[in-house]
């Protein structure tokens, strides 16, 4: 029961610590919105219609807005004070000392601005004078900190207007909530000049009201005087529009997080049926005789239900409670990031709720299976000998709905692994998983009594009565056999799935690198963009024969028959990228792309019936468009060419000059011919030496970082998963514990007819091991179906290859094996320990 109640303990904990996790963060971040938002904010319109709200866009310019529009502001009626703003996340902070970036390394943005000392700044200067000057810069407390920097120090900022050396005037610290973010102050002129190329222009303006007016008010006239070229947003919307870009991460978080506890009370579930179970089996004389005394079906069947809600209330109260504890982990953890939330947790209403809920309600469930099994108990049960007798294995009916289930689902797999519509082969997985692991429970009687016989084959031989009777005990009662290795077996089966999954991943990344990328070297970097010195540090560099750019335009497009694709964005490259790509022509050529034309994809051309000669209307924002030709029409099922929009640097540049596209995004590099590509690549980095925030990388250590970031993908779905393997764990514990008690006299009796100590605990651990590797091989065999069938799906969209990680099974099953083991060593010790005459008398 102890083990039963750790498992739910377990389960709802998570549950309870990530709702008080989610509600705490997100609590903390709206109050420092509330705190910081200003009454009014001004800011450029986002280009292209685009409703996002994003002051920055995706390829490292940072929109500007007229300073003079802070006297429009100021002058308005019900307008107290208006302050100028500047900011942009696309600069990079680096330590001259040691040439490496500053900053968080988590995700954060890093900001650099314009210190205004306002109403509702969230910082306060605690060390040392605000900036003033052209070369003083001020850093946020953490930063500084994490950076080992002090007031004095050399900072340097390196931006898409050039690269700018301050030094240290003071130290800010947070007033409330440190977001995470990396914060450099200089003041308002160096700001302008430094970051955006001109004291009269900025980023936006904050406005705060004299209470005459409210903030509808306030707006409404700002938009009427200032016209549609900016955006202005009251206070609420400002929180709104923050609290939606967090609250999204958040919730994905929170999501992900209670599915992983979801699956952890699946496989509680199967812990509280085979504990009831034989609670049940080991009662049946005492159950027996409440019916001879008078008790009836439904009391005995209450009183199993009434045991088993006991366990979910103590299980969940508990849950709840050690759920605070783990809220404040995550807590922790994120302080250790940069990320510093509110030490007073949120505990709302749904917290208890949803404890108690799944907490009391999974272990219900769990527990009307062997209810309904004890209220059968017959009173001639009080009868028999031994209290303790063996269930049956299975039926036929069982048999039956299990082989109809696993069949259903099985075929819905396939089907879905050769269907051409991706939603309709998303919905046959999805489904098919589900049925394919029901089948498996239901039919896990079944197959513990083919597998186990087959695993367990050797044992005799190897190991002599403890092998012989391991496997007989293995086989004694196949149903709670197969429902203990379901626990497992779900577990590992999303593992084995999961891998199949990444590696497939990995390895079509790196063949579809292999052969569409012609280019020897790729330079990336790590927010912003490649600001164009940066670029010529490329092009300049000993060996580089020649050096195709990238860059990102967002656009609405307006197609042949006068429909609209909004907030699509157009890739502008270099002419010579048809020659460091081999692109997939399903139509056209790379002429087309290269002589003023557009390229788009099979399915955008199938969804929008478009061929190559057709015209797209290509609307940039701010009056800037053009009517571009289809030149090409790229062949599905490769991630470098699905979902994007090709056209030349050249084409674009007649309806957006080049001086005002964005910054390249990624530039690839080729040798010069007969130049020695390693030290080509050596050159490049080297050239790179003054921006640490550019990484540069030949094709094999560019699939490097591919397979590092799958990497840690896999690994935060192992460490999720890890959960639910525990309480896998605690099942076939619980299991063997049971199992040893009940069959106490049975044990007395091989002692004494000669089964020494040594051999009756290899014995229990040669059990559990059959057990475990039994639920490993369901589960690397599920895994493996789930994985290919995904693959399959997602084949069209990219992943084209599959890769089996067979070293991972193998690993699994050898890990079973030892889980198996360690599961084994308290029942087997309990049970060496058992006096004999004693465990002969219990009978």
């Amino acid at each position: 029961m102890v083990l039963s109640l750790i498992a739910v303990v377990l389960s709802v904990a998570f549950v309870s610590g990530t709702l008080v996790f989610s509600n705490t963060a997100t609590s903390t971040f709206n109050k420092l919105f509330a705190a910081t938002a200003s009454d009014l904010a001004v800011t450029p319109a986002p280009p292209s219609g685009d409703d996002s709200g994003q002051a920055q866009d995706a390829s490292g310019r940072t929109p500007t807005i007229p300073a003079s529009v802070v006297q429009q502001v100021a002058a308005l009626p019900g307008v107290k004070t208006a302050e100028a703003t500047v900011s942009t996340t696309t600069a990079t902070l680096v330590n001259p000392k040691t040439n490496k970036a500053v900053g968080p390394t988590t995700g954060a943005p890093t900001i650099v601005g314009a210190w205004v000392d306002g109403p509702r700044t969230p910082m306060k200067v605690t060390s040392g004078n605000a900036p003033t000057g052209p070369g003083q810069m001020m850093l946020d407390a953490d930063t500084a900190k994490n950076a080992k920097l002090n007031i004095g120090d050399p900072i340097r900022v390196i931006g898409e207007r050039g690269t700018f050396d301050y030094t240290i005037s003071g130290i800010a610290t947070f007033t409330g909530t440190n977001p995470g973010a990396a914060l450099a102050f200089t003041d308002l002129p160096t700001a302008q000049q430094n970051l955006l190329g001109s004291t009269k222009v900025l980023t936006g303006v904050d406005a705060y009201g004299d209470g005459s007016k409210t903030n509808d008010q306030l707006k409404t006239e700002a938009t009427a005087a200032l016209g549609s070229a900016y955006q202005v947003k009251t206070s609420a919307e400002q929180q709104a529009d923050n609290a939606k870009g967090v609250g999204s991460f958040l919730n994905f978080m929170k999501y992900v997080m209670l599915g992983f506890a979801g699956i952890s009370l699946l496989v509680g579930g199967f812990l509280i049926i085979n504990t009831f179970s034989m609670l049940v089996a080991q009662r049946t004389r005492e159950l027996g005789l409440l019916r001879a005394l008078g008790g009836s079906r439904r009391q005995v069947n209450r009183s199993v239900l009434i045991e088993a809600l006991l366990l979910g209330v103590l299980g969940s109260t508990i849950g709840m409670l050690a759920g605070l504890g783990l809220a404040l982990l995550l807590i922790q953890l994120m302080k250790g990031a940069g990320m510093t939330l509110s030490s007073s947790l949120d505990i709302t209403a749904a917290v208890p709720i949803a404890s108690y809920a799944v907490g009391i309600i999974i272990t219900m469930l769990a527990a009307w299976i062997p209810a309904r099994r004890a209220g059968k108990v017959s009173p001639m049960a009080a009868l028999s000998d031994h209290g303790t007798p063996a269930e049956a294995s299975t039926n036929k009916v069982r048999i039956i709905l299990g082989l109809l289930v696993t069949l259903g689902g099985a075929a819905l797999l396939a089907v879905g692994g050769t269907s051409k519509s991706l939603g309709q082969a998303g919905s046959d997985l999805g489904l098919g998983v589900v049925l394919t692991l029901v089948g498996f429970v239901v039919l896990g009687p079944l197959l513990a009594g083919v597998v186990v016989r087959v695993l367990g084959a050797a044992l005799p031989a190897l190991f002599g009565p403890s092998g012989k009777l391991a496997q007989r005990n293995a086989l004694r009662n196949p149903r709670r056999t197969g429902a203990t290795a379901a626990a497992l077996m779900i577990g590992l089966a999303l593992v084995t799935g999961a891998s199949v999954v990444t590696n497939s991943m990995v390895a079509s990344t790196s063949e579809q690198i292999d052969k569409q990328v012609g280019a020897d070297y790729i330079v990336t970097v790590n927010h912003g963009g490649l600001t164009p010195p940066m670029v010529d540090a490329a092009k300049n560099t000993a060996g580089i024969g020649h050096v195709t750019e990238q860059r990102e335009l967002m656009s609405n497009l307006t197609l042949p028959d006068g429909s609209v694709v909004k907030h699509q964005f157009v890739s502008a490259v270099s002419s010579t990228f048809t020659q460091d790509f081999a692109v997939p022509v399903s139509t056209g050529s790379g002429d087309g792309l290269v002589n003023g034309g557009i390229s788009v994809d099979q399915n955008f051309a199938k969804d929008h019936k478009l061929s190559v000669g057709d015209k797209i209307t290509v609307d940039y924002g701010s009056g800037r468009t053009q009517q571009l030709p289809i030149g090409l029409v790229t062949t599905t099922g490769n991630a470098i060419f699905d979902h994007h929009l090709f056209a030349t640097i050249d084409t674009v540049a007649k309806a957006v000059p080049k001086d005002q596209q964005p910054l390249d995004v990624v530039v690839f590099g080729r040798a010069a011919s007969g130049a020695d590509k390693a030290k080509t690549l050596t050159a490049l980095q080297n050239s790179f030496n003054a921006y640490p925030q550019v990484s540069v990388q030949d094709q094999a250590g560019y699939k490097k970082i591919v397979q590092q970031q799958v990497d840690s993908l896999l690994t935060l779905i192992y460490g999720l998963l890890g959960l639910a393997i525990i309480v896998a764990v605690l099942g076939v514990v619980n299991t063997l514990a049971l199992s040893v008690v009940e069959r106490t006299r049975e044990i007395g009796l091989l002692r004494a007819i000669g089964l020494s100590r040594r051999q009756l605990r290899r014995m229990i651990r040669l059990e559990s091991v059959v057990i475990a590797v039994f639920g490993a091989l369901l589960g690397a065999g599920l895994g493996l179906a789930w994985g290919i069938t995904a693959q399959q799906v997602l084949k069209a969209q990219g992943l084209n290859v599959l890769s089996v990680p067979v070293g991972t099974i193998v690993g699994v099953l050898i890990a079973s094996a030892v889980v198996g083991l360690l599961a084994a060593l308290l029942p087997a010790f309990r049970a060496g320990r058992m006096n004999v005459l004693a465990a002969i008398a219990s009978g």
